[in-house]
């Protein structure tokens, strides 16, 4: 039973408790840079997610075999790898939202939560814990990005998925749509206003 309720925590805690944005404060670059529209921010979510925790699993198979002195090598090798296949397969089936996440997708190799879940958790655990670690951090960052990208698209292009959403009376009355929520420090605003928000109904978060 303990074991079971360590795993829960494991895959939930990091959708809120320990999200890997809000708390930790990991992943912003990307956060920032595509969110502007849903669409490629939930693609970036699931590559998160799927190099996240298959990168775990792997790590955490071949943990005992690491020599120390690598093991930072070897966790960007796994990385790299998987990253490749992720947008070898974008490239094939999404090719549209592939060209819109340009470099992005690559950059997944330097992006911290993978680095840090690798060296913190799958170096150090077996590998079903570190899967459900590696789809948990990946999720919590995930829900951060959709989050961002639904009020970025919505104000600032009156659009969700790229289907208008915002009717053309409202524009006809003098609705205007928000330029700024299109620019990079919009998205950190955001981000800003939802770390708030998240504290604010988690005061044990408000002293770190």
């Amino acid at each position: 039973m303990a074991e079971k309720i360590s795993n829960k925590s494991v895959l939930f805690n990091p959708f809120s408790k320990d999200n890997p944005v809000l708390v930790q404060i990991l992943g912003i670059c990307s956060v920032l840079a595509v969110t502007v529209k849903l669409e490629p921010a939930i693609v970036m979510g699931l590559s998160v997610i799927a190099v996240l925790a298959f990168s775990n699993v792997i790590i955490s198979l071949i943990r005992t075999t690491i020599p120390t002195n690598i093991r930072i090598i070897v966790q960007l090798v796994v990385v790299a790898g998987l990253v490749v296949m992720v947008s070898q397969f974008l490239e094939a089936y999404a090719y549209a939202v592939s060209k819109q996440l340009s470099v992005f997708i690559s950059l997944i190799i330097t992006n911290c939560i993978l680095m840090g879940r690798l060296e913190a958790f799958a170096m150090a655990n077996r590998p079903w814990p570190s899967f459900l670690d590696g789809v948990g951090n990946g999720i919590g960052y995930s829900i951060i990005l959709v989050i961002v990208a639904f009020f970025r698209e919505l104000l600032g292009s009156g659009t969700l998925l790229g289907y208008q959403v915002v009717p053309d009376a409202a524009y006809e009355a003098g609705y205007v749509n928000n330029g700024l929520m299109i620019l990079p420090p919009m998205a950190l605003i955001v981000v800003a206003c939802i770390i708030w928000v998240h504290r604010s109904f988690n005061k044990d978060l408000q002293d770190k």
